[in-house]
């Protein structure tokens, strides 16, 4: 009878408030969205050692408030689960941070003039490299354009000794000046051989003389790609730093790597050992290096406990890009009749690495954006999985982009379990012009066909694919919602009836992403035992106006308890 008494007591003291051990961090003041459908919004967080200890009321977490309890006022400001971007380019992001940022560029002339500064502060020699442009972006066009695309000799003058490089913003294609050509060999009397000799998957676009006019599409950049000198472990050291504080100012706290080589995992090793890591990493390892995939499945999945880094995924590329006319099509293009765009690999090795990726316990992350892309990549997929039943339940398999989808593969990807890991920012960005790429049925009828995936049973995550478009949630989540472009047009959006509500939007960017990595368990939401992650929004990204969503700013992030950035 004693002991009932004294366990009484003691449920009595702790519903009346008695204190807990002193939290690190607790949060309060505003609106803490946790997408947790049992708690849906909370009042107050704590933290302790990284991990969520409470999430509830303002009034119970008094009682984890100690002398060095960092106290945290949202003074009305919203806090998400740390956002995740779910597909992008790590050592990219950073690379452009470095290099010449093409990506606000809106004419062919701003960027020439871009170069011409970068040669005026170059060494003789010393090659020029940038990355963002896009023509369909640009206000007003080159007069002399060869298949969609500018030429080269505006660049090569103001650039007679410097050999420049520029890479498209979709990383599918790249333009070179007349002295990166030299350097590379590549002439009007060279070009046919070094093409056939290329294979399947790789174009260099030449005018109607047969000369090449500097643009080189897909697997064709390696002709220049190997003459450009190699990074140097300092400039890759600074590139990581730089791009994690992007991270960070962008309010995302993990980053799924698409496509990482052996010197890049070697350097995520380095600074994961020296404790260096501010934004999370979910790494796939690259395909376009066979030896490596094999000897990663060979080793088997490295999963960090704390899931600072973790290497468990495959990446594909299995075609080009609609802006380059890369992206592999059931149908030819509209405005390139004849062409239907280009695998990038061979049916057969993505068939057979999602066989040993399945018995290896890799996922398999495939990018396709063409509808014919998109149906081969199920296909195999299909083929892998029927052949492995044991296997399958839960491989979490992905497509990236998965941007033009035919009517029939779209009930696939829900039937199959396939992750279609999409970019809305894409939307707003390639959607005025892809209409002249595919004509209007095949835009209304399979492109970002958001809500038709999810009605099939699909799962979306978001990203944006930087640097081939900034890193920015805010405006992959404005273009998740409205459907528009970031000068808000049309009215109504695009295709309306594919818009995403906000709530689907924001688990795109937290739970469901974590899904997409195995780490749901530990990372998307706000819930006890939970890494304390999240991201702090100057204005309330589920309730302000559409047109009030751009300008929303982010406040602070928090990574693992830590707060790594907080506006000035």
């Amino acid at each position: 009878m004693k002991k009932i008494v004294v366990v009484l007591v003691a449920l009595v003291m702790f519903s009346c408030g008695e204190k807990q051990t002193p939290a690190d961090m607790i949060i309060s003041g505003g609106t803490i969205y946790t997408v947790d459908d049992t708690n849906p919004t909370v009042e107050a967080v704590a933290v302790s050692s990284g991990k969520i200890v409470f999430a509830g009321a303002a009034a119970e977490v008094q009682k984890y408030k100690g002398d060095q309890t960092q106290m945290i006022d949202l003074q009305g400001q919203t806090m998400t689960p740390g956002f995740i971007e779910s597909h992008g380019h790590i050592m990219g992001l950073g690379y452009n941070e470095l290099n010449i940022d093409l990506m606000d560029t809106k004419s062919w002339e701003e960027i020439v003039e871009r170069v011409k500064d970068a040669v005026g502060k170059a060494k003789p020699g010393e090659w020029i490299i940038g990355r963002g442009w896009h023509q369909d972006k640009w206000d007003k066009k080159p007069e002399k354009m060869v298949n969609g695309f500018q030429t080269h000799h505006q660049l090569s003058e103001v650039s007679p000794d410097n050999p420049v490089y520029l890479g498209h913003a979709s990383g599918h294609a790249g333009f070179a000046n007349a002295k990166a050509m030299q350097i590379a060999g590549v002439n009007q009397m060279s070009v046919e051989k070094m093409e056939k000799d290329l294979g399947e998957g790789g174009e260099i676009i030449r005018d109607e003389l047969g000369n090449p006019t500097g643009l080189f599409n897909e697997r064709a950049q390696s002709l220049i790609g190997k003459y450009i000198p190699e990074s140097t472990e300092e400039t890759d050291t600074k590139a990581l730093e730089l791009a994690m504080d992007a991270c960070a100012r962008a309010g995302i706290t993990s980053f799924h790597d698409a496509g990482a080589s052996r010197e890049d995992i070697a350097l995520f090793k380095k600074f994961r050992s020296a404790d260096n890591m501010k934004t999370r990493l979910y790494v796939m390892v690259s395909g376009r290096d066979p030896e490596l995939v094999y000897e990663w499945i060979r080793k088997g999945p490295e999963v960090d406990s704390a899931y600072f880094l973790t290497i468990r995924s495959i990446k594909l590329n299995c075609d080009g890009a609609l802006g380059s006319r890369g992206a592999w099509l059931l149908e030819p293009y509209e405005d390139r009749p004849g062409w239907y765009g280009m695998p990038t690999i061979s049916m057969d090795t993505v068939l057979s690495v999602s066989r040993a990726g399945l018995k290896a316990g890799f996922q398999v992350c495939s990018h396709a954006i063409g509808d014919r892309a998109n149906r081969e990549i199920l296909d195999r997929y299909e083929i892998a999985f029927n052949e492995n039943p044991d296997k399958i339940a839960d491989h979490r398999f992905r497509i990236e982009h998965a941007q033009h989808v035919h009517p029939d593969d779209i009930p696939r990807f829900g039937k199959m379990g396939v992750i279609a890991a999409m970019q809305a920012i894409h939307l707003s960005s390639d959607r005025p012009w892809a209409i002249d790429r595919l004509g209007e049925k095949r835009i209304v009828e399979e492109t970002y066909v958001w809500q038709d995936l999810m009605n099939s049973g699909a799962m979306i995550i978001n990203g944006t694919d930087v640097p081939v478009e900034p890193i920015s949630p805010v405006a992959s989540f404005y273009a998740s919602v409205t459907r528009q472009t970031l000068a808000g047009e049309p009215e109504g959006g695009y295709e309306p009836k594919q818009k995403m509500t906000r709530q689907q939007a924001l688990r795109s960017y937290t739970l469901d992403a974590a899904y997409g990595a195995f780490q749901e368990e530990y990372l998307g939401s706000i819930e006890v035992g939970k890494a304390a992650d999240f991201t702090i929004f100057a204005k309330d990204i589920m309730t302000v106006p559409d047109n009030e969503l751009l300008s929303t700013e982010i406040a602070k992030t928090i990574v693992d308890g830590k707060v790594v950035y907080e506006r000035k």
